[in-house]
């Protein structure tokens, strides 16, 4: 049976990944993201477009419109919208506390805030039973991310989550959450990554090598399956054992 799959930051990366494995699978996909032409771009099957910023509240308000019009109700929806801040507009300022509150805000907004606004606007239409909503975390929200601010906008999902996981469990929709570690091919990094880095990140792996946005997509895929039903507020982490479950 035919699904309907909505995925914030589908037009590349992870999100990419898995619109086109779930495509793949015959699902219908809506692809979410600020830039119309990297989605018209997206090489996914069938797929329908919405240009949005998830963090604004508008914004989100338009999606709502666009999946009410268009498809009615949400089997699977998977929040891969986010990234470390590198590639927000740079502020310019002299204070440096007003650069810390900067860099804290823009990253629990495009980290947390898009994933609440976007889960509350579409809450009542996910599908029931069996709908499922899927998170995008971390390595980082275990062991920190330098400056603290993307790891701990990443964690904070984690207890929306498992309050999600309750809420939604009586109508038979799962609610977890996916914890990448290293993943190349992807505009995470931007130019920060250098050899010396990639090597000591790969090194930390027990499978000695880096993750793929499809390593990712198979496992959100696997989240969204009937196989997972009675899986639920939980963390699965993605990182060739990088870091070991808690």
């Amino acid at each position: 049976m035919t699904r309907n799959v909505v995925i914030s930051g589908g037009g590349t990366g992870i999100g990419l990944a898995a619109a086109q494995t779930f495509a793949a699978d015959g699902d219908r996909v809506l692809l979410l993201g600020r830039r119309e032409d990297v989605l018209r771009g997206a090489r996914v099957p069938g797929a329908l477009t919405y240009a949005a910023d998830v963090g604004d509240v508008d914004g989100v308000r338009g999606v709502g419109r666009f999946v009410a019009d268009e498809l009615g109700a949400v089997d699977v929806l998977i929040h891969s919208a986010g990234g470390s801040g590198q590639l927000e507009p740079r502020a310019e300022r002299d204070d440096p506390l007003e650069l810390v509150a900067d860099n804290w805000t823009v990253n629990f907004r495009i980290n947390t805030l898009t994933a609440v606004l976007l889960t509350e606007a579409l809450k009542d239409r996910l599908a029931e039973p069996g709908g499922r909503v899927l998170f995008l975390s971390s390595i980082a929200a275990y062991r920190g991310s330098g400056s603290g601010a993307y790891a701990a906008s990443k964690a904070a999902l984690h207890p929306y989550a498992h309050d999600l996981a309750r809420q939604l469990g009586p109508r038979g929709i799962t609610v977890n959450v996916v914890a990448p570690g290293y993943v190349e091919d992807t505009d995470f990094f931007g130019d920060a990554m250098d050899e010396a880095r990639r090597a000591r990140l790969v090194a930390e792996t027990s499978t000695g090598r880096a993750g793929t946005p499809g390593d990712v997509a198979a496992t959100l895929h696997w989240l969204a399956s009937p196989g997972a039903a009675h899986i639920t507020s939980q963390v699965v982490q993605v990182n060739g054992g990088a870091e070991r479950g808690h």
